[in-house]
């Protein structure tokens, strides 16, 4: 394990400010860029939730102290310059002032590399629905509603145990891959994120799961 550096060792700039990386601990998606001066990191690690230096208003702003949205601070790293941060958090709510989960939501480019994920496939899905793509099937699924996309998810549900019981492994992925995209496309239709579920389930271990099973099988 690394040895932690001391405060006087990182290089704040001319006017005590360093630069610090938001990332979620659960997702690692960049949350925001914020500004720290030694005060507010001072408060950070002794509080164990993000504060910061408010370069517009002049002021110390701890994450969260009007809105509840706030950031629990998972770790603090310091780059190879000492002159810039990542801190890594666990986040009560959105990020942004605009109530998106990540400040950043506008692309500006997108390479040949850029790699699948669940993210871009659920801002897709999300933009067929705001924009309503003419011929496009998950336009079409929430043209017609809740009741046509849970009658989608059902369907899926029963081809996976089809394919799971023909113990074919092939039919299985394609039956599940489709599963999840009519679920992804519930979940936008009632404002459930990524996030939402990613919560739900790393708070599952504190669960008594007796209890829970006694409940599921009342």
């Amino acid at each position: 394990m690394a040895e932690f550096i001391k405060i006087d060792e990182l290089k704040f700039d001319e006017k005590g400010l360093i630069p610090a990386v938001v990332v979620d601990a659960v997702s690692k998606k960049v949350l925001t860029v914020a500004y720290m001066n030694r005060e507010s990191l001072e408060i950070s690690m002794n509080e164990g939730t993000t504060c910061f230096w408010s370069r517009s208003r002049q002021e110390l702003w701890r994450k969260g102290a009007t809105s509840g949205n706030k950031q629990h601070i998972v770790s603090i790293t310091a780059d190879c310059d000492k002159d810039a941060l990542t801190v890594v958090v666990n986040k009560d709510g959105p990020a942004c002032h605009l109530g998106t989960d990540s400040c950043f939501n506008y692309p500006v480019y997108e390479g040949e590399a850029a790699e699948f994920s669940l993210e871009a496939l659920m801002k897709v899905i999300e933009g067929r629905k705001l924009e309503k793509k003419e011929g496009s099937y998950t336009t079409y699924l929430f043209e017609k509603g809740i009741d046509k996309i849970l009658k989608k998810v059902g369907e899926e549900c029963t081809e996976v145990i089809i394919a799971g019981k023909a113990d074919d492994k092939a039919e299985t992925i394609y039956e599940i891959s489709d599963l999840v995209y009519h679920v992804m496309v519930l979940m936008i239709e009632m404002g459930i994120s990524l996030d939402d579920i990613r919560n739900e389930l790393a708070s599952r271990h504190v669960i008594d799961h007796k209890v829970k099973q006694e409940k599921m099988t009342k």
